[in-house]
């Protein structure tokens, strides 16, 4: 197989796919997630669907990656189930789709970096017209494009691994840094309580659905990346302890996102918490008035800090997303890594264009499509997060548990979650693994799965 690789040790594996977890899912995507979903009802439920349901699928993928040793399509047909593939080839699909509008949000965190580096804080009160600079973001969406592709270019360890060694730990330094600033501003303790303090009356079932979609986005699971990364670990590292490394990584990332930004909002709204669930542009339009709050030399270093850091995690992900598609190019198609890795990448820019064109540019994309039962049209972009989101990601994890459960048997994951983990069988893990790979994982996210799907799509609501 052209071009394959591994990683060097556990802990490039362990970084590299928490990298590719903890991206902008947890610094863009989780903090306006919470606000929308009414802040620590969604919180606790984003923690239960992390840690009982999409631990064992995160397991599940890794254990088949490192059995067969190859891209999530190749994977099923070499366990010998062919007709499997096309849930590889879902995962796959996935990915693809997600990294086409995943790549335009890049764009903005890099371009906000760029505008914060001189000065022009007012940019978080012009997000929309920034958005609508197709030209502008399209420049800077196509420069991160470019960067994600050269690390991947690079191979395994000499590109993903040694990447990711640089920039986890950059990442965590920065983000504990504006933690430390966030809590010292007024009213960072409504923040706080927003954050921190539930209120189950505002747990719905559309809460709940966002919550799960959020938890697999953010553990990039459902998208044959943690397949692909698997495929390239040793059989001596011990997959349990490595899931559960990345799965608290991951998490505790979005939950130190949610410390820094709600006291931010809480400042800039003089408690009154207006606007904390206002979407995706919450990141853009809170943060900018904040950091130009601390004068302009040290708003400047804090603000353009900030969106370097945003950068760099989207970085990370955006390179597991593209290792997806070429692992699968490199390993069914014989072709040469290098090659494989820029073809793929202009044709993910050139698919993400219409997300780029959907924040207003163009009528036609920002106003795609209108749902069953919807009062309001949704953008391209949405609708691209929709499918492959907030639906392919959890049925792709109910899939993969029933495949593991049933088609290719828990005796045989068994076996390959025990080689580098002498003391697995008879435990304790293996007994709660066997029962949520069986039972818990296929049941609630089928029924989450539909009960989302309905209401997403026809606006039916059951409950």
């Amino acid at each position: 197989m052209a071009g394959r690789g591994s990683f060097s040790n556990k802990l490039g594996f362990i970084l590299a796919a928490a990298g590719s977890a903890v991206g902008l899912g947890n610094i863009w995507s989780f903090p306006f997630e919470v606000g929308a979903g009414g802040g620590a009802a969604f919180l606790v439920m984003y923690l239960i669907f992390c840690f009982i349901l999409c631990f064992p699928v995160m397991v599940t993928e890794i254990a088949i990656g490192r059995k067969t040793q190859l891209n999530p399509a190749g994977a099923y047909k070499a366990l010998g189930f062919k007709k499997w593939s096309i849930l590889g080839l879902q995962g796959i699909f996935s990915g693809f789709v997600i990294l086409s509008f995943y790549n335009v949000v890049a764009g903005w965190a890099f371009g906000y970096f760029i505008e914060l580096l001189f000065g022009h804080f007012e940019i978080g009160k012009q997000f929309g017209d920034f958005t609508k600079d197709v030209f502008k973001v399209g420049s800077y969406a196509m420069v991160f494009m470019f960067a994600t592709a050269f690390i991947v270019s690079k191979g395994v360890a000499g590109g993903i691994e040694k990447a990711s060694k640089i920039l986890m730990p950059t990442l965590i330094i920065m983000i504990l840094g504006l933690v430390v600033y966030s809590l010292t501003l007024d009213n960072a303790m409504i923040g706080l309580s927003f954050y921190l303090v539930p209120d189950f009356s505002k747990l719905t079932l559309s809460v709940m659905g966002s919550a799960m979609g959020q938890a697999f986005f953010s553990l990039s699971l459902g998208m044959g990346a943690l397949i692909t990364y698997g495929s390239y670990v040793g059989k001596g590292d011990n997959i349990v302890s490595s899931a559960a490394f990345i799965t608290l990584a991951d998490v505790g990332m979005a939950f130190i996102a949610g410390l820094m930004m709600f006291p931010m909002v809480a400042y800039l709204t003089d408690g009154t918490m207006e606007g904390a669930g206002q979407g995706a542009g919450l990141i853009f339009t809170v943060l900018p008035g904040a950091f130009e709050s601390l004068g302009s030399t040290l708003g400047v270093i804090i603000g353009a800090s900030f969106f370097l850091l945003l950068s760099f995690a989207a970085l990370t992900s955006t390179v597991s997303l593209l290792e997806v598609p070429v692992a699968y190019v490199v390993d069914e198609k014989g072709v040469r890594r290098n090659r494989a890795v820029w073809l793929i990448a202009g044709l993910i820019f050139v698919i993400g264009i219409p997300s780029l064109l959907s924040n207003g540019y163009s009528g036609f994309f920002t106003n795609f499509i209108t749902y069953i039962g919807a009062e309001n049209p949704t953008s391209f972009m949405d609708f691209a997060q929709n499918v492959a989101n907030d639906t392919l990601l959890p049925l792709g994890g109910c899939l993969i548990s029933i495949f593991a459960a049933y088609i290719w048997k828990t005796k045989n994951l068994n076996e390959e979650i025990e080689q580098g983990y002498p003391g697995y069988t008879g435990s304790f893990v293996q007994k709660y693994l066997n029962f949520a790979v069986m039972f818990l994982c296929p049941t609630v996210l089928g029924i989450m799965f539909l009960l989302t799907f309905l209401q997403t799509f026809f606006g039916i609501n059951l409950f």
